[in-house]
């Protein structure tokens, strides 16, 4: 029987409770600190769009900083809410009828992009969780 050190025990102590802070706060962020005029420009292809897009991933990260302190998912999310990175990617990856999916009109929620953008982010909050663990 392999047996886990109080060490191994207390990394993953933390990384479940970063993980669940981070989860909270990325929905907080995206959802209610983000504004209507960030969510509607921050993929346009211009310096506007960059710095709505800059202006989100900052104010979200004000919100995760509000119980933690990180920069790997202020990146993350801010190249995957360029939209058209995300998109790529997900035509690379052969997921571009997906993110296609759903009513323009529904945009951004109900649609494959959401899905795919909301997935995306999650995955970088894991990623995050497992940093600030292992370095706990």
């Amino acid at each position: 029987m392999i047996q886990a050190s109080a060490s191994t025990y207390f990394q993953l102590t933390v990384f479940a409770a970063v993980f669940a802070t981070l989860y909270a706060a990325h929905h907080v962020g995206d959802h209610w600190v983000q504004t209507h005029r960030q969510a509607c420009r921050k993929a346009d292809r211009t310096p506007q769009g960059q710095l709505a897009c800059l202006a989100h991933a900052v104010s979200l990260t004000l919100t995760k900083m509000a119980a933690l302190a990180l920069l790997v998912d202020t990146v993350s999310h801010y190249w995957a809410d360029r939209r058209w990175t995300l998109r790529d990617l997900a035509d690379r990856a052969g997921k571009g009828d997906f993110y296609r999916l759903g009513l323009a009109e529904a945009a951004p929620t109900g649609t494959g992009a959401y899905a795919l953008d909301q997935s995306w982010h999650i995955g970088w909050l894991f990623i995050t969780a497992l940093i600030i663990a292992w370095g706990a």
